[in-house]
């Protein structure tokens, strides 16, 4: 059963009742072996004594006389500081406190709700560019103003991210998330009432407010990884909040061929139709909405690692949003990182919106197929994601991890490229699962390989350049590959990609 949040996860030792959560030390403690370390790995920075720093001239007698210790290994670190049953206690230093660490059980709670509305928001980017053609000849707009129903999600977040994410590094966690909820919610509504063939204005404007929701919802998977989970937890928790946004793509590529067959000869029906989906959408939203408000939380009661712990006990004076994008950009592995992730996902933006487009040029009629192609691509890239987080956390090799699955992806594209054309469908099914596991399996690489290699700044900040880079190129490669597509041919718009992947891989 599950215990009440302030005792739910955390154990605490017979007659040493904690203070101020910290745990009192043994005197017997091996001395040298604490360190504060990042959830992704050993990182510079001394053990917060009581709120202040072992550097503080406020720090305790007896804490001031001793030399820092060399950091462990994590894994090896992690065994020593998190509590593994009742009685036992947090080592360090004799004679010094260090911070209580505990796993809070409502950190699934916080993560499956998050996931569940990032879903929902992805599924609303991808609904209308997965049966453009129907939109076309509904509102009677030319394909471009389709794509754009897509792109606005590219475009709102380049000028937003930077207010979002000093929000979510000033304000916090929770208010973020209800934003971005909440506003995922309002859009779903306003597009009840675009049902109306002259109405196109009205969802797009729907569509612009679940584009801005989207700005306080990509930015979040790392840092609630970081906020709630253990150190042998993070990657993984990490590729479980994309996942949720991947899923809701898969979704929209599977549901909206079916919710809104092609019936264009039947204006009536296919109003219905929409109006059924977007019904349905604004439904889930509300809910998901209500359960944010009751059960997402800023933190936990005591941090999930010592990482956590001296971060928390930081004086916020310290922390300067400015000096912080300054730091990254300063940072030339997190520059490399920032174009190389920003040609990835940007290349799946633009092939997720064009796909449509892509599968009809060479098979007409094939609305639900191209459906499906769009799922088959998302579920193999869920997959990606999930191995590639738990490969994290036991191997920690990023840079060889993320080079090897570019790579991988660059031959995925070249291989879908040349072999859709050949009249089978059933071959674009399997090169697009093969194109989507290593593509959409980058994704997790990128936010952890970021804040391993931008430690001590925000998880925020540096996930959200990420994603800011990505919709820059999202834009760029759909408006380009969008117009060799209907100037010459997909395969053209595809090579296109291709040389830009290829400098990815250089690159990284």
């Amino acid at each position: 059963m599950a215990l009440p949040d302030d005792e739910e996860g955390t154990t605490v030792a017979n007659g040493h009742p904690p203070a101020n959560g910290y745990l009192p030390v043994p005197g017997d403690a091996p001395a040298g072996k604490v360190s504060a370390e990042t959830q992704n790995g050993p990182k510079a920075g001394c053990l917060a004594l009581n709120g202040v720093s072992r550097d503080s001239p406020k720090a305790p007698s007896g804490a001031l006389d001793r030399p820092k210790t060399p950091l462990a290994p994590e894994e090896e670190t992690q065994a020593r500081l998190l509590p593994k049953d009742p009685g036992e206690q947090t080592p360090a230093v004799e004679g010094t406190l260090v911070p209580r660490t505990a796993l809070s059980a409502r950190r699934f709670l916080v993560l499956l709700i998050f996931s569940l509305y990032s879903m929902v928001n992805a599924f609303q980017w991808i609904q209308y560019s997965i049966i453009s053609n129907v939109f076309e000849g509904f509102y009677n707009v030319s394909s471009l103003h389709i794509d754009w129903l897509s792109m606005v999600y590219m475009l709102a977040y380049v000028p937003l991210i930077f207010p979002a994410t000093w929000l979510l590094d000033t304000r916090g966690l929770r208010l973020t998330a209800l934003l971005g909820s909440g506003l995922n919610c309002l859009g779903a509504w306003i597009k009840c009432g675009s049902v109306q063939q002259h109405l196109f204005w009205v969802t797009m404007l729907g569509q612009c407010l679940c584009s801005v929701a989207q700005v306080f919802i990509l930015g979040l998977p790392s840092h609630i990884a970081s906020v709630w989970f253990g150190p042998k937890e993070v990657s993984t928790a990490c590729a479980t909040a994309v996942l949720g946004n991947q899923l809701g793509t898969a979704v929209g590529f599977l549901l909206p061929p079916v919710l809104v067959p092609n019936t264009q000869n039947n204006t009536q029906l296919l109003a219905c139709n929409i109006s059924t989906m977007f019904y349905g959408t604004s439904a889930v939203s509300t809910l998901l909405f209500i359960l944010t408000v009751i059960a997402f939380k800023e933190k936990p009661q005591y941090p999930p690692s010592q990482a956590q712990a001296v971060l928390q006990d930081s004086p916020p004076g310290e922390y300067s949003y400015g000096k912080s994008i300054r730091n990254l950009f300063k940072n030339i592995p997190f520059v490399l990182l920032l174009i190389t992730y920003g040609i990835m996902t940007g290349a799946f933006y633009s092939v997720s919106t064009l796909l449509n487009q892509i599968i009809l040029t060479y098979y007409k009629g094939e609305e639900v197929n191209a459906g499906r192609i769009g799922l088959t691509l998302v579920l193999a890239g869920m997959v990606g994601s999930i191995l590639c987080g738990l490969w994290l956390d036991y191997t920690k090799t990023y840079k060889h991890t993320t080079l090897t699955v570019y790579i991988l992806s660059f031959v995925g594209m070249v291989i879908f490229t040349f072999t859709l054309n050949l009249g089978h469908i059933i071959i674009v099914f399997v090169t697009g699962g093969l194109l989507g596991f290593f593509m959409t399996g980058y994704l997790p690489l990128g936010f952890e390989f970021a804040v391993e290699i931008t430690y001590p700044e925000s998880e925020g900040t540096s996930s959200g350049l990420l994603n800011a880079a990505a919709q820059i190129f999202g834009i760029l490669f759909t408006l380009a590959q969008g117009k060799l597509t209907s100037d010459y041919s997909p395969t053209g718009g595809n090579i296109f990609l291709c040389v830009w992947m290829f400098v990815g891989i250089i690159l990284t």
